[in-house]
Parts: C-alpha cells; structure tokens; sequence
C-alpha cells in the first residue's frame, strides 16, 4: 500500500498540472476575443467604407439651418387714431381683409371738398367750350357787317366823282368800314383767347379737369386708406396697436407672415461648398415635427459669409490672426405640397442632407427674373373705384359734352 507521503506527491503534482494548463486556456480565450474583435472591426471599416464610398461622400449635412421667410410688416399709409382692430395675433387673414380702422372724419371731409370742386371745374369749362361757339358767332356776325360795310364804300366809291353821293357821306361809309374791321378784329382776338382755352383737348382731358379730378383721386385714397388691409394672406404676429392709439406713417401696428412662402438657410461651412450646386436635392427634417421628412432644392448660394454682412465685418488684416472656419448660407425651396401639410414656422431649426451626387448646376445663378417674386393687386380696387368715381360726376355734370365711349380721366 502506498504510503501517505507518495499520494501527497501525487496530489501536488495534479495540482500543478492542472495550474500550468489555466494559463493556457486563457490565452486561447484571450486570442479568440482579439480575432474576433478585429473581425468586428474590420467589418465595421468596411461598412463605414462602404456606406461612405457610396453615400457619404455624395451628401452635405449640417444642423445650422434655421427656417426664413416673409415678414409683412402693415403700416398705416395715412396718419390717424385706431377706432377698430378686427384681429389679433395667432389669427389667419385673407388678402384684402380689413385689419385695423382709422377715424375717418377729416379725410371724409375732404373728399366731399374735392368732389365739389371737380363738379364746379366741369361746369366751368363747359363754359369755355360755349365761350369759343359765341366767339366763333359773334365772328360770323361781324365779318357780315365788314362785307357788308365793304361793299358799301366799292359801291359808292365812283359815285364820288360824279357828284352822286357828297364826301361827307362817302367818309360815313369809310369810317363805318373802320368800325366794322375793329369789330371784326376783335371778336377774332375774343375767338382765338377762347379756343386757347381748349385747344387740342375735350372735356375729360382738360387741364384744369384733370388737375382737379387728381385732387379728388388723392383725397379719394386717403378716405380709402384709413380702413387698413392685408396686402397677402398669411398669420399675424406681434401686433401692437391698440384702439385710440395716434399712429403715424412709420408706425409698425402689426406682421403678417405667409407661412406659404417659407425657406431654409443652411449655414453650410466653406470646407462643404465645393460639392454644392443650385438645383441639388435636399432633405429636411425638423425636430418640431419629428420623424417627418421635407424634401426641396438647392435654390441659390449667398454671395456673402453671414460675418461679411455685420455691421462691424472682421479686420483680418491687422494684429495676430487665428484662422475661423467660415459659414456661407445656401438657400433652400421646400415642396409646397408638404409645407401646406405640414407648415413650418419661421425660425425654427432644422437638419438638412444635401445630395451632391450630380453637380450639373451652377454655383451662381445666372438668370435675372422676368417677373415678380410677391406682390398683391389688393391696391387697385381704390385706383379703380376713385377712376368710377370721377366719371359719374363727369357724366353728372357734363352729359352732353361726355361720350358713353370717351376713355375716362387718365389714372
């Protein structure tokens, strides 16, 4: 039988078997941790290669980009004191929608004053027109009496000799041809200061018509304008008029803002503005509506960084200098169709991924526009309605000398 001190022996030497073969393991487990690490990163490499071979390189992100827009700030075209606001902030207006009513009293007044002036001007020269037809009679008239005067002297003028006819009453018959040529004389100079009158015009053309008809538009507009419009459709902002307030011409009682005509302006920096072009694709995404994706175009780049525009731009060229990484704001037109569903504020902050895949378009832009970006035709109707107005008081006072089909006082 063994003895006690040969199974410690052995036990030991287990014992150390078993310590040198844990060493071992743990570098085996050791080295399949790193292969598999490596191999996890290797295919991460790859990935980001991939994604970056394929996607990456063809798209320009940044997250300083803010929602602009249209800011319509209404102004009183007239001075005057508040007596109405028919809204308030938060509140969508139609174009032409009244917004704010001034006291009209003082305007009404002068508008009555101009409309009886052009009446009184109408009348007046009508008289002019009657003036040049009794000059043109009273010429008629007069170069009878000369004929008949002249006749009269070649009639007698032989007899005189033949003592026919004394030379007293021969220089009767001369002295009354004298008469008569003056008075031919002057109703000619009366017909010709007459007809300088209204020589070359008609009554809905005449100076003096015309000056007191632009009168009366200008007093027409200003009574007009003392009910304040909206020029576009959109929401109101910051209104801070208030009734019986006295506003002036440079009075800001309110903005309007047409959330329909929105943009983006992506603060791109100038290490990312060699791939950009106009007319390149972009996404938008917007954390106030948090999943939901706008899509647009690259409309045109800034010919500006956003400091070259301060009212203290950077002197660079002076003292020490430390390089700054520059922005350049790139505009961006969103669909309509997701803008009406979805509408943006201005001023909110935005993502935007433009994909510089194709650059086919400039980087300027090289058209000028044919036509107008905005603009309203909510002022007409008062153009238009103080042009009726004055042709009613031509046709009032004037219906004879007015034609149904005469082209009106010029506006």
């Amino acid at each position: 039988m063994p003895t006690t001190e040969t199974k410690k022996t052995d036990a030991e030497e287990k014992k150390a078997t078993h310590q040198s073969a844990a060493p071992k393991k743990v570098r085996k487990s050791r080295k399949k941790i790193l292969i598999i690490l490596t191999i996890i990163f290797l295919i991460i490499g790859l990935v980001w290669f991939l994604y970056w071979l394929l996607w990456g390189q063809f798209h320009e992100y940044t997250d300083d980009a803010y929602v602009s827009g249209n800011l319509v700030r209404v102004m009183p075209q007239v001075p005057g004191t508040v007596t109405a606001i028919y809204t308030d902030d938060t509140q969508l207006v139609q174009e032409g929608q009244t917004l704010v009513k001034l006291d009209d009293s003082d305007t009404r007044l002068q508008l009555d004053r101009a409309q009886a002036a052009l009446a009184n001007t109408v009348r007046k020269v009508r008289q002019y027109y009657d003036q040049v037809y009794q000059a043109q009679a009273a010429v008629t008239l007069r170069q009878a009496d000369l004929d008949n005067a002249r006749f009269d002297v070649t009639r007698r003028n032989g007899l005189v000799g033949e003592k026919a006819i004394s030379r007293e009453e021969m220089e009767h018959y001369a002295t009354a041809l004298s008469a008569a040529q003056a008075q031919f004389d002057l109703t000619k100079a009366q017909l010709d200061a007459a007809t300088a009158l209204v020589a070359n015009t008609s009554l809905y053309n005449h100076p003096e018509v015309i000056r007191a008809a632009i009168n009366l538009k200008n007093a027409y507009l200003n009574f007009y304008r003392t009910t304040i419009i909206a020029p576009v459709t959109g929401y109101v902002a910051k209104r801070n008029v208030q009734v019986g307030q006295q506003v002036t011409l440079g009075t800001s009682m309110m903005a309007i803002v047409p959330l329909k005509e929105v943009w983006i302006d992506a603060n791109y920096k100038e290490s990312q503005l060699e791939r950009l072009r106009i007319g390149q694709n972009v996404v938008v995404t917007a954390d106030a509506y948090g999943s939901v994706t706008f899509h647009g175009t690259i409309q045109g780049l800034s010919s500006g960084t956003g400091s070259a525009f301060d009212l203290l731009p950077p002197q660079n060229a002076t003292g020490n200098w430390i390089k700054i990484v520059q922005r350049l704001p790139v505009r961006i037109m969103i669909d309509a169709e997701e803008l009406k569903e979805h509408p943006l504020r201005i001023g909110l902050s935005v993502r935007v991924t433009a994909n510089t895949f194709g650059m086919k378009g400039e980087t300027l832009n090289k058209a000028t526009p044919e036509r107008a970006y905005y603009q309203t035709d909510v002022y007409e109707k008062e153009l238009a309605e103080a042009a009726q107005l004055i042709t009613n008081i031509l046709h009032i006072n004037a219906p004879d000398m007015v034609l149904s089909n005469s082209p009106g006082v010029p506006t």
